[in-house]
């Protein structure tokens, strides 16, 4: 069994300013294959619940849309999903650009704009 190993500073780091579902989409549409950007720091899961997480109400919501949008972006082939541990409940979140899809072109506007199923 092959292991990929991935060394510590060849990914962007979390900016200071949290990052949007618009600014996710927009970094979509100009990465190259292998580009990986850090979308999010913490425990998506519970960061982004709203019984559990201690994040205020609309940073919370922000990070469910910029949530939302980087799986929909997995769903339509544009990224990878990755984590990696930084520590007890603290994961570094990770999209990896993959090659654009030639067949079937998907608009940021959709990945933004999809509804989540109900």
């Amino acid at each position: 069994m092959e292991m990929f190993v991935m060394h510590p500073t060849a990914f962007t780091p979390a900016r200071t300013r949290p990052l949007s579902d618009i600014e996710f989409c927009a970094w979509i549409g100009q990465a190259m294959p292998g580009d990986r950007l850090e979308y999010h720091r913490g425990f998506l899961g519970i960061d982004t619940t709203a019984v559990i997480s201690t994040l205020p109400e609309p940073e919370r919501r922000r990070l469910a849309d910029l949530a939302s949008a980087a799986f929909r972006a997995f769903e339509a082939g544009l990224v990878h999903l990755v984590q990696i541990r930084l520590g007890p409940d603290r994961f570094a979140y990770l999209a990896i650009a993959r090659t654009k899809p030639r067949n079937a072109p998907v608009s940021l506007s959709q990945l933004v704009a999809m509804p989540e199923a109900a």
